[in-house]
């Protein structure tokens, strides 16, 4: 700046500088000194506008330094910016007298280790995993169109206008809000009793149960949402027995109760569209339907009205069916005199030839049946009757070898299941309890198995493993309790 400042003489006023000329020289000042730096910070809020640059934040314990990252050194990036992670970003500082801020300009980062809030919420998002409250399986399905609404929220924020709004337009329905804090150490504790209020609502009751709930918040930075991310608030949202949606944050912030939650909206308006359909296109869809039904019922009878007429005029008269079969029954009734004497005349010849011919076929009878004795003759003789003998005794034999060799196998079978039962036998009888430690009370051959029938029995016996042994009712009677000199019946612990 000192090209800025003039020598002045006695009495002269100062130099006048306009605001663009202090901003230049400060700009030129710290760009020359700090022209390459590493500087090493956890990443706090990140934002990727649609212009391809990413801003960010890199703070640590006692201050934040304003970054950005144009848009070509971001597409060569291989670590691309996250919240929470810690990184050595390498740039240049400079100005931005838009704001009178200065900022670093990043050409590159790289890890550095995880910041310790990211650390300890990637810790306890594995351990709810494991224990399996981020499992799909059990999310609920949400009600198509809810009665009451149950929504956990500030009252004072813009959020729950959204979502008021939102449900006003689409189908409006009854809403109930359970106001809480949305941040600081109050969020977690007043959420979590929020999600089991509304559990506990009876059905029926002066205060309606709803029958879905919205739990919502606007968007903000990690430390901002962090009471979405505690233990306490994730356990109430995976006890919920009512659906339940999570509408915490913008649609690039992520918390616990996303990961738990039956449905999880990128924002609170988004929610309120998953939790209704629009009335309107309800109305229009059931009208549509309804003027389908009718459109469909009289095209289909107009087309079978159609049709019917079509078949009717194909259909012939009923004189025009009767006349051909009439006409023919007289022709056949004219044919059937002469047929009848025809057929007549027909039998008496065939009569005839066969009164003439009989002796003949009786002789050809008798020599057919002759010639089969004498075939059947020669059948019986010795030599033929002795194979004969012999193929039948082979096949005897083994038929009998098959029916030996199948009664062995099923006498085989029959005695290895009988073995298997009487294994089984073995393993449920009361002789196997006993030789785990256990033993069988009986008096007068009856099984004793409980105290007063032990009390009033006059001998008893105990059968062990190894035998039995008699002993004396007596014996297993309960001691009587001597009452104490004060007259109380009270015992002492120690």
């Amino acid at each position: 700046m000192d090209d800025l400042i003039e020598d002045t003489g006695p009495g002269d006023n100062a130099p006048e500088f306009t605001v663009s000329e202090i901003s230049g020289a400060v700009k030129r000042s710290i760009e020359g000194e700090f022209s390459i730096v590493r500087v090493r910070g956890e990443i706090g809020r990140v934002s990727r506008p649609r212009s391809g640059h990413v801003y960010l934040d890199l703070k640590d314990d006692r201050a934040v330094l304003a970054g950005v990252i144009w848009k070509g050194a971001a597409a060569r990036m291989v670590t691309q910016p996250e919240e929470g992670l810690e990184v050595v970003a390498v740039g240049r500082l400079t100005t931005f007298p838009g704001q009178s801020k200065y900022q670093i300009v990043i050409e590159s980062i790289s890890p550095a280790g995880v910041g310790a809030l990211m650390a300890m919420l990637e810790k306890r998002k594995k351990a709810l995993e494991a224990e399996g409250l981020f499992d799909t399986a059990r999310k609920k399905p949400l009600p198509y169109l809810p009665d009451v609404i149950g929504v956990v929220t500030s009252p004072s924020g813009a959020v729950i206008r959204d979502i008021l709004h939102r449900l006003r337009d689409r189908f409006p329905r009854r809403v109930l809000i359970w106001p809480v804090a949305v941040q600081g150490e109050r969020s977690a504790g007043e959420v979590a009793a929020a999600i089991r209020g509304f559990n506990a609502l009876t059905a029926g009751g002066g205060l309606p149960r709803p029958d879905l709930l919205i739990v919502a918040r606007g968007g903000g930075s990690i430390e901002d949402l962090w009471g979405f991310n505690e233990e306490i608030v994730a356990r109430a949202t995976y006890e919920s027995e009512i659906p339940l949606i999570s509408a915490v944050g913008h649609e690039t912030d992520t918390t616990l109760i996303d990961y738990v939650a039956d449905r999880r909206a990128p924002t609170p308006s988004a929610a309120a569209e998953m939790a209704v359909p629009v009335r309107l296109e309800l109305l229009a869809w059931t009208q549509g339907q309804g003027e389908r039904l009718t459109r469909g019922l009289l095209s289909s009878m107009e087309r079978r009205r159609q049709r019917t007429g079509d078949l009717s005029r194909l259909l012939p008269r009923p004189e025009a069916l009767l006349s051909g079969p009439r006409q023919k029954l007289d022709l056949l009734d004219g044919r059937l005199p002469g047929a009848l004497r025809t057929a007549a005349q027909r039998k008496r010849v065939h009569l005839a030839e066969r009164g003439a011919l009989r002796p003949l076929l009786l002789s050809r009878i008798l020599n057919d049946r002759k010639l089969r004795l004498d075939r059947q003759a020669d059948r019986l003789q010795p030599k033929v009757l002795a194979r004969e003998v012999i193929r039948m005794g082979r096949d005897l034999e083994g038929l009998s070898s098959r029916f030996f060799n199948a009664m062995r196998a099923a006498q085989e079978g029959r005695a290895d299941r009988l073995a298997a039962i009487d294994r089984i036998r073995q393993s449920v009888g009361y002789m196997e309890t006993l030789r785990r430690g256990y033993a069988v009370v009986r008096s007068d051959g009856n099984v004793i198995t409980n105290k007063s029938a032990a009390e009033g029995a006059t001998d008893l016996e105990i059968e062990f493993q190894d035998g039995r042994v008699k002993v004396g009712a007596s014996a297993v009677a309960p001691k009587r309790r001597t009452p104490k000199a004060d007259g109380s019946d009270q015992g002492s612990l120690f």
